[in-house]
This record gives C-alpha cells, sequence and structure tokens, in this order.
C-alpha cells in the first residue's frame, strides 16, 4: 500500500490543477478538467461502473455492494468518499515530491539556494514522525496533498476493496470535485444525482482529525467615498478615504483577528486594503462557529458603517456582506451515528480520533446544506497551502484503512 500511496499521490502531482478566482468559468481552469479525464480513466481501470465526467468538471462513480443476500443489501446505506482535484492558488505546485524515507527528527533543508528549511522549531510536529516516510515540496512549491493525497487514499481505499472481495460492504459512491480551494467547489453539485445516505470528504489535516463543524462565513466589502482637493487648498474640503478606511478597520475589536482567536473562537480578517484619498475598498471575511455571534459580528460592521456616515455625511461609507457558508453541525447532528461510524473506523484502525472544529471550510459544510451530511476526515498533511507543505506516509496509509472500516463496517 505504502508504494501504491507515493506513485498515485506522485502521478497526481503531475498535472497543474491551480484554480482561479478571477475566472468567470466553471471549472475555473482548463488545466483542471485535463487532469479530471485522467482521473475518469483510472477509475474506469479499476472497475467501477457509472463513471462519468459532467459539464462542471464533477467525476462519479459506483463501487456496486458486494453483498450476496439482496436483504443486506438494501439494508446498508450508500456511503459516498468525496475529495476535490483542484490545488490552492497561493501559490504553484510541485511535479514530483521530494520522497523523505526513515525521518530522523532532524530539520529537513527543502531549498538550499533560498535556504528554506523545514524546521523542527517552527514545526514541532514533526517529532510525531520520526522513522516514517514524509513526501514534502522542494522549498518553491506547494505540495498539494490538499486535496490530491485524499484523492489516492480514496481510490487506493476502493483498490483494496475490489482486491479483496470477502470484505463486504454495500454500494458506494465517489466523487471529486473542482474548484473547492475558491469557494466553488460544489456550487451546480446534484446530491439527488449522487444518491447517497451520507458521504464523507477527505480533506481533513494530521492523522486522527474527524469534523463535523465549521465556520459560518461570510464575506465583506466596504466601500468609501473620499473627495481630493488639492491639499494647498484642502482645509475644510478634503475628505481623505484613505484614513476613514483605517478607522472602519480600527472600529473592530482588535482581539477578534485570526493571530488572537483559536478553538470555536471567531475572527474578522482584512484580506485586501486598496485605495487613494478619492475612494477606498476593504475585503474582510468574518468568521464564527456560533451563528448568533456570527450575525453579531455582520451587525457591528453594519453599525460600524453607520457611525462613520453619521460622522463624515453623505452616506460616504458602504457595507455590503455576502453570507458564504454554514456551520455543517446543524445538519449533522441529528444523524450524528455517521460520525460516530468514523470514529469507530479509526480506533479500529489504530488511529485515535481528534473531533475538533474546522477552523475554516468545507465542500462538506455546502453538501450538508445540500441535503448530504458529510463530515471531514483526515489525509494525514500538514501546512497546507505552502511551501512547508509535508504529509508522512503511513499517515496516508491509516486513512485508507479508515475508509475500509467505514465501507465494510455494518
Amino acid at each position: 500500500m505504502k508504494d501504491k500511496l507515493i506513485t498515485r499521490f506522485s502521478k497526481y502531482l503531475s498535472f497543474p490543477t491551480i484554480s482561479n478566482d478571477t475566472s468567470d468559468t466553471y471549472p475555473s481552469t482548463v488545466e483542471q478538467l485535463v487532469f479530471g479525464d485522467f482521473l475518469v480513466e483510472e477509475l474506469k481501470h479499476l472497475g467501477l461502473i457509472e463513471v462519468e465526467k459532467d459539464q462542471f468538471g464533477y467525476i462519479t462513480a459506483t463501487l456496486p455492494a458486494n453483498i450476496v443476500e439482496t436483504c443486506r443489501a438494501e439494508s446498508r446505506p450508500v456511503i459516498g468518499f468525496i475529495a476535490h482535484y483542484d490545488t490552492a492558488p497561493d501559490m504553484p505546485g510541485i511535479t514530483a515530491p521530494v520522497i523523505v524515507e526513515n525521518y530522523t527528527g532532524s530539520d529537513i533543508v527543502l531549498d538550499k539556494d533560498s535556504n528554506t528549511i523545514l524546521s523542527v522549531a517552527d514545526f514541532p510536529e514533526l517529532k510525531n514522525y520520526i522513522g516514517q516516510t514524509l513526501l514534502t515540496t522542494d522549498g518553491k512549491t506547494l505540495l498539494g496533498a490538499d486535496d490530491k493525497a485524499g484523492i489516492a487514499e480514496i481510490i487506493c481505499a476502493l483498490e483494496y476493496l475490489i482486491q479483496h472481495p470477502e470484505i463486504k460492504h454495500g454500494k458506494l459512491k465517489v466523487a471529486f470535485t473542482p474548484d473547492e480551494e475558491i469557494g466553488k467547489g460544489v456550487l451546480h453539485f446534484d446530491t439527488s444525482k449522487f444518491g447517497c445516505d451520507f458521504a464523507y470528504t477527505i480533506d481533513g489535516s494530521m492523522l486522527g482529525e474527524l469534523e463535523y463543524e465549521n465556520f459560518n462565513a461570510a464575506g465583506a466589502t466596504i466601500t468609501i467615498q473620499g473627495r481630493n482637493v488639492h491639499p494647498g487648498y484642502a482645509k475644510n474640503k478634503m475628505v481623505n478615504s484613505q484614513l476613514i478606511a483605517m478607522e472602519f478597520n480600527a472600529l473592530l475589536p482588535e482581539f477578534q483577528r485570526p493571530q488572537y482567536t483559536e478553538h470555536y473562537e471567531g475572527f474578522f480578517l482584512l484580506t485586501k486594503l486598496e485605495g487613494n484619498v478619492e475612494s477606498s475598498k476593504l475585503n474582510y471575511i468574518i468568521r464564527d462557529h456560533d451563528k448568533l455571534l456570527f450575525e453579531q459580528k455582520k451587525e457591528l460592521m453594519h453599525k460600524i458603517t453607520g457611525f462613520l456616515n453619521e460622522k463624515y455625511g453623505n452616506e460616504r461609507v458602504k457595507c455590503e456582506i455576502k453570507d458564504q457558508y454554514n456551520n455543517m453541525r446543524e445538519m449533522v447532528e441529528p444523524v450524528f451515528y455517521i460520525v460516530e461510524r468514523a470514529k469507530q473506523a479509526m480506533i479500529d484502525a489504530g488511529v485515535t480520533p481528534i473531533v475538533k472544529p474546522i477552523r475554516g471550510g468545507t465542500d462538506g459544510a455546502n453538501l450538508s446544506y445540500k441535503g448530504l451530511p458529510c463530515p471531514n476526515i483526515f489525509t494525514g498533511g500538514h501546512n497546507f497551502h505552502g511551501k512547508y507543505e509535508f504529509i508522512p506516509v503511513e499517515s496516508m496509509e491509516k486513512a485508507v484503512q479508515v475508509i475500509v472500516n467505514i465501507a465494510s463496517a455494518i
């Protein structure tokens, strides 16, 4: 399994699949579709049926139940396993992983020229993987374990089930989606057509992660209209929109910035600021697990807008807030047995479940609100979206075991 995972994952990395949040197409890049075609052929080669890539780039396939008794087959739920095949636009992806065998616990030099080092001081979790095989970047790229590791793990698990028919399971479905990294992963996904009772995204991080809660999320755009006048004649005339923008940001609570929050604490994040004297624009993301606190955060932005308009007049400040996704806990808790099923699958694989909220989003959140409850399970990777990304192959093996255990549980 170890060699199969390395080979399969390495092949996936040879495909550039960065999504593009400025694109008007879906998927956002043609390169994703090229990789999608490869995955379609791989699924067919494995022997899955109903393999399809639709107009939106969604790849779906079925592994039929192998239970002889019809009544037992009908009693088992149809389970889905889902991963996304785009990679983050933060930086280019690697074309082949750097393989560090029998890791010693010391710093790993990723790139000598730039002195890029995967250091134990900065990433103490490395000590957990002494003696294991790590796949890393070359120090210039991200790795792409988010989420090509998830795809490799799902396909290896399906292959294992096909090769071991003595392991009985009901009907299994698989889906691979584009554009997750830009928040559009399941925008057009038809859960009714997919036909599952429940599913799992294989898109988490470190070994043992199991998540069924995520942020409520919104995006805010603040536009500010100033008045530019020659500075030599500006007294009582000039209105500098940049200063109002700075004032707006200062009125948000400093302790609710990402760098000061953890666990269930929400935040405001200023993602972009641009402008001049005449006009300025601020972009924020708003996050909170608690629905009431989430609504209060949005209301605070509107109150600040009102305050500044009273202060400066003429409706100079405008605030537009759009909801992005909701906490899937509300949709998963009524069917909590699917979380318990995953926990037991981890325990049976010798993995300690780490049940915690996602400090982010997942395709599973939107799928849950589309009627497909969908917790999130680890891939084993660390430091996604950057050049310090790495993944232990042994964690990937455990992910395969967990998927097999979930599929075969009665």
